[in-house]
Formats: C-alpha cells, structure tokens, sequence
C-alpha cells in the first residue's frame, strides 16, 4: 500500500485540478439527490438525469411521488438499469419518509442506511453532497482507481472506505468521492486510460500505463 505521504501528494494534486468538484447528477432538493442516486447503482448519471428530468418536474417529494405511484414511476425510469426493483424501493423509501420522519430526508447516515433501497453508498453521498459531511462514497470507480494507485488493498467497499479516512484529512475527504469519480470517469478510464492527460502519471505503477 502507497505512503501516507504519497496518497495525500497526490490528493493534493486533484485538489489543485479541481477545487471544488461537483456532483454530476442533478437534483435540487435532499429527496430528489437520495432518488438520484438510488437510481444510478449499475447506471451512467448522463441516463439518470435524462430519466429524471421530466420526473422530478412532477415528483420532487416523497408525497408527490406516492401520488405519482409505482407502475407510472416505472415509465419515467424505464430506460435505467434495474429499473423494476429500483421504483418498488423508491415508493417504500418514500413512504417510510413520510410515515417516520415527516417527508424529511433524515440527516443521520445510519438511519438513511434503514431506508428501502438505501445501503452505506448512497447514504454517504447524501450526507456529503447535500449535508456536507466528511464521508467518502466508494462505488465503482473509487474501488477501482484506489486499487490502482495502491491506496488501499481492501476487498469491500467498506474496507476500502476505512483504509482511505484513516490517512485524510477532514478537508480532503469531504471532496475524495468527487476526485477519485471523476478521475476514473474522464481520465483514468477502465477501458482506456488518458495516461496522456494524467495529472498524476509520475505517482502511476499500473501495468498498463501508457508511455507519454
């Protein structure tokens, strides 16, 4: 595993490149980033946000999307991964919100985590984008590029999560989901690697980097 001291100068360089990363889904209030990001397990956020631009136009809160019901969420989120289980688990979400904490989106990770449909990812991107709190979402791309640099060795998730907010400081792990996402997502690409636009290549020992 990398050095402490490597892992943050390398940190510190996507900070440089981009000191204030954004989510790429687009919501506008707690509800519709929590049902965004339900959506986008196993799917691309360009798909998400085209399915939900016209629902979140009239189901932008848990009541509103009861009224809307399953079968006619199903049709706005057709053309996403899952999209038959994921409608079944946004109605239960919603009305869990409605029945338990008020319509309110609860900002407390382990009680997000009860919600229908809601694991530790998505309750960490919640309570970092919306709330602003220092938690670290680790989905695909994050597991990927942090066994590529060698910041972790862990095998869930989990372990990978630990791994990274043991070396971090606060200031830098309230952005690292962003970094790593959109690293892996526009240069560090699975398929084919943009070595020659890494902003990090001199930190890189992956077999198939790219001579530039």
């Amino acid at each position: 595993m990398r050095s402490k001291k490597e892992i943050l100068e390398i940190m510190e360089i996507f900070r440089r490149e981009n000191p204030n990363p954004q989510c790429e889904l687009n919501f506008h209030n707690p509800y519709t980033l929590l049902v965004a990001v339900m959506l986008s397990a196993q799917s691309t956020d360009k798909g998400v946000n085209k399915a939900t631009e016209a629902l979140f136009k009239i189901a932008d809160t848990p009541q509103k999307m009861l009224d809307l019901g399953e079968e006619k969420l199903k049709s706005y989120i057709k053309t996403i991964g899952l999209f038959n289980n994921k409608a079944k688990n946004i109605i239960l979400m919603s009305r869990q919100l409605i029945d338990d904490f008020g319509g309110e989106v609860p900002a407390d990770r382990d009680v997000l985590t009860r919600l229908a449909g809601v694991g530790r990812k998505t309750a960490n991107v919640v309570m970092n984008v919306w709330y602003h709190q220092p938690t670290l979402a680790i989905d695909t791309h994050v597991m990927r590029i942090a066994h590529r640099l060698d910041f972790s060795h862990g095998k869930t998730p989990l372990e990978i999560e630990n791994d990274l907010i043991k070396v971090l400081p606060t200031d830098m792990v309230i952005n690292t989901n962003h970094w790593l996402v959109l690293f892996g997502r526009y240069t560090c690409k699975a398929q084919k690697p943009l070595c020659d636009q890494c902003p990090i290549y001199d930190y890189c020992h992956s077999k198939d980097k790219l001579k530039v």
